[in-house]
């Protein structure tokens, strides 16, 4: 196209049309031509009703597209014209065009000024269905914003969430890649670079584009770019290697067969027009007579173009003539190329949606005849009116048109595939129909191929997709879809891929190794299973026995003088409580329960009690049998077995007390243990009431401390009275082992609480046992010939 500038004092000559004549757009024209004259010759369709037409070429400009609406709105004579004068000479019903999205848009601004419906067959700019800005709008193409929709969903369908986007600066490509981006947005894919540029830019801008693709780190690029935007691209890119980029393509350039040229474009995927096909069509394309051709200056031009000759008057030097030789049949242009019948099904359709339109305007249908008032005079008004309401099938395809004036959304999704000559041929490998139910609008049919013939889906991420386990975390400064995979803190999952956050575990359960699920935690208990409970079980059935085998040769040898020297009745029955002492610590082994949680304590407090209580009888009885043989003293009769006895039970029944009181004001209970470890349960027994633990340990303490005072006082008696330095021993270590117990037992972590209670048990019992009972046993067993009453009675005088 020739610009002109304006200098407002005269005329401005018309704007003329440079370059050759696009054949595609031509066989679009033809189309409706074709579409007009079928119309024309039925008999059920405005049946005694021609239908005329004008056809102009806006030669892809904006300002000569803005001409001819005003041209036809004001009814002027037009450029050139085919068929019979009109009837209504002037008065234009309807428009069929443009191809383009912008000029579309300054045409329909103009056309809905006059109530003029216009029909577009390829301006797919979501932007036209605004009906406040363009009212008297139709088209028979779906509009750009279902394609934008099912190519976010395609692309987040292949897992591709880091992208690259180009498109034409144009309403077109504007319109379309923002509706895009913004559905991509929704499906969480990230672009890397969004670049626009137009086939008027100086070179250096198509080389900037073509450079950020090349240097880009993302491997797919959508393109919403017009065809002849994408030639010119694509030409830029094969003129230096560049590295495999995996092509989504809008269905403006996708279809086009020119451009499969391009093999470093095989297993481009994109959405296309469904293909369809138009019966006769074909032959009437081709059916070209001279006559025909010399009367159409368009048709002229194309034949000129096509064979290289000069036609009539328009003769060239050195330029041959046209001879008539020329055989249309053999040529090989977009014009004669009816295999994949997308666009021009589109003209097609918008031609029989008028004449519907009109048909409903002047015509009334009865059951066997139509009839048509041929005289009517009807305004363009009317013929909109109808076609917010027509609905009818055409062979085969369907058409109709929404509030917005867009039809149903069909697409197929076109895959560039290397056939085995090794040209790239396109091949339908899905469809789209937005008019089934959700979910099902999308299915692929045949596998795909996708860059260099590959059958390996490429990936094209920012970030390697975050295992469960693992959380995301942004990369500061990058898109969402840039992101570091973090470990879950300890305690916390996440059992999804591509996590955001990661969820605590519930109280009783912890996470696995891969800190993908939650797991109940193991349960920990001091067990007769393990080795530590084995060990501590075998200690006291041992101490146990020990006991019993001493009583056993105390009661064996009671009548020897050093089993009677050592009040035998206080030792079988300290023997007696050490032996309860020795059993009740296997209660604090095995599971909790209500019923052990509250012996073992108990047991372990009356059964220590008893035991003090008859250490305490035989320090007692060592310091009254002393003072018993000072002169002139009778203190034994007031010591003597009823009142030992009495001792004994009267101690033993303070603590009974205590217990009681303690089981019926707040007794101990089992409990799950939750915060000494995090990762398992402790099951231990509770207290219930702190203060009766204590109070009962303190008692026993207490009877000891006394105990121990009283071995002190008796340490230096006689000989004959030694006992009194193995009390003093034995309440020594007893002392001793339970001083250290209470720090260790509270700060010793689950079963070893429980371990550490047993241990202080049985040492003080083995130490009770062994200080006190151990030098008897080995007199007695061992060194029989001291076991007499004169080397008890002498044993001063023995030692001289």
């Amino acid at each position: 196209m020739q610009t002109v500038k304006h200098n407002y004092t005269t005329m401005p000559e018309p704007v003329k049309c440079t370059g050759s004549i696009n054949s595609r757009e031509l066989r679009f024209s033809r189309a409706m031509v074709f579409a007009i004259e079928e119309i024309n010759n039925s008999t059920k369709l405005l049946p005694g009703i021609k239908l005329g037409y004008q056809i102009h070429d806006s030669c892809a400009s904006v300002p000569l597209a803005v001409h001819v609406a005003f041209q036809l709105s004001n009814g002027l004579d037009p450029v050139f014209y085919t068929g019979n004068v009109c009837s209504q000479s002037g008065m234009v019903m309807a428009v069929v065009g443009e191809s383009g999205s912008t000029p579309s848009i300054s045409m329909s601004r103009i056309m809905g000024s006059f109530d003029i419906p216009q029909v577009s067959h390829f301006a797919t700019c979501a932007c036209l269905s605004d009906k406040q800005q363009y009212p008297t709008f139709f088209r028979t193409i779906p509009s750009d914003q279902f394609q934008a929709d099912v190519l976010a969903k395609l692309v987040k369908h292949f897992g591709w969430t880091w992208i690259g986007a180009v498109r034409s600066d144009s309403d077109y490509g504007n319109n379309g890649m923002a509706a895009f981006l913004n559905a991509a947005q929704k499906e969480g894919i990230c672009v890397e670079y969004s670049e626009s540029f137009h086939r008027s830019h100086p070179h250096s801008r198509i080389q900037r584009v073509a450079d950020v693709i090349r240097r880009s780190t993302a491997m797919v690029v959508v393109a919403f770019v017009s065809f002849g935007e994408m030639k010119i691209l694509l030409k830029e890119l094969s003129s230096e290697p560049s590295p495999p980029r995996q092509w989504i393509g809008s269905e403006s350039w996708v279809t086009n067969p020119v451009l499969l040229r391009y093999s470093f474009c095989a297993g481009a995927i994109g959405f296309g027009i469904e293909q369809s096909v138009i019966p006769g069509l074909r032959k009437f394309l081709l059916d070209l007579s001279p006559t025909e051709v010399a009367a159409s200056p368009v048709l002229t031009e194309f034949w000129e173009n096509a064979f290289n000759c000069r036609l009539g008057k328009n003769m060239v030097i050195d330029q041959r003539v046209c001879d008539g030789t020329e055989d249309i049949q053999t040529l090989q242009s977009q014009y004669t190329d009816t295999s994949q019948l997308r666009i021009t099904n589109m003209v097609y359709k918008a031609v029989y949606a008028i004449a519907h339109a009109i048909h409903n305007a002047v015509c009334q249908d009865t059951n066997s005849t139509t009839q048509c008032d041929k005289f009517m005079k009807i305004e363009s008004k009317q013929v909109l009116m109808q076609l917010k309401k027509v609905k009818f099938s055409q062979n085969g395809y369907d058409v109709s048109f929404d509030a917005n004036g867009d039809p149903v959304a069909k697409y197929e999704l076109v895959n560039w595939q290397i056939s085995e000559s090794g040209s790239i041929e396109m091949v339908t490998v899905g469809h789209y129909d937005a008019s089934l139910p959700v979910g099902q609008e999308f299915r692929i049919n045949k596998n795909l191929t996708w860059v260099h013939g590959s059958t390996q889906v490429p990936v094209s991420v920012c970030s390697d997709s975050c295992p469960p386990g693992t959380r995301k975390v942004l990369q500061k400064g990058k898109p969402i879809c840039c992101y570091d995979c973090i470990p879950c803190p300890e305690g916390e999952i996440s059992n999804a891929t591509d996590s955001l956050d990661c969820f605590p575990c519930v109280m009783e359960f912890w996470p696995n190794a891969e800190r993908d699920t939650c797991l109940p935690k193991p349960v920990e208990f001091l067990s007769f299973d393990e080795v530590l409970g084995i060990i501590l079980a075998a200690f006291s059935v041992g101490g146990a026995c020990l006991a019993i085998f001493t009583a056993a040769v105390f009661f064996r040898h009671r009548t020897s003088p050093i089993v009677r020297a050592n009040n035998s009745e206080l030792s079988f029955l300290l023997l007696f409580s050490l032996t309860l002492c020795f059993l009740c610590s296997l209660t604090f082994i095995g599971a909790p329960s209500d019923w052990s949680c509250m012996l073992r304590h108990t047991a372990f407090g009356i059964t220590f009690v008893l035991c003090i209580s008859c250490v305490l009888g035989k320090t007692i009885v060592v310091l009254m049998a002393f003072k018993a043989t000072l002169p002139g003293s009778n203190v034994m009769k007031w010591f003597g077995p009823p009142q030992q006895r009495m001792t004994v039970v009267s101690f033993t029944f303070v603590q009974v007390l205590i217990c009681i009181i303690w089981l019926v004001v707040s007794p101990p209970f089992p409990m799950k243990n939750l915060t000494v470890y995090k990762e398992r349960i402790i099951l231990e027994c509770a207290l219930g009431s702190a203060i009766g633990f204590w109070v009962v340990l303190g008692y026993i303490g207490l009877l000891a401390f006394l105990c121990f005072a009283l071995a002190v006082l008796a340490r230096k008696l006689p000989d004959s009275f030694n006992e009194a330095k193995f009390i003093t021993f034995s309440m020594l270590i007893f002392c001793a082992v339970w001083i250290t117990f209470i720090p260790a037992y509270v700060s010793s972590p689950g079963k070893f609480t429980v371990a550490v209670e047993i241990f202080a048990i049985l040492a003080s019992s083995f130490g009770l046992i062994l200080c006190i009972f151990a030098p008897k046993c080995f007199i007695i067993l061992f060194k029989p010939e001291k076991n007499t009453k004169k080397h008890v009675m002498n044993k001063n005088q023995s030692r001289d």
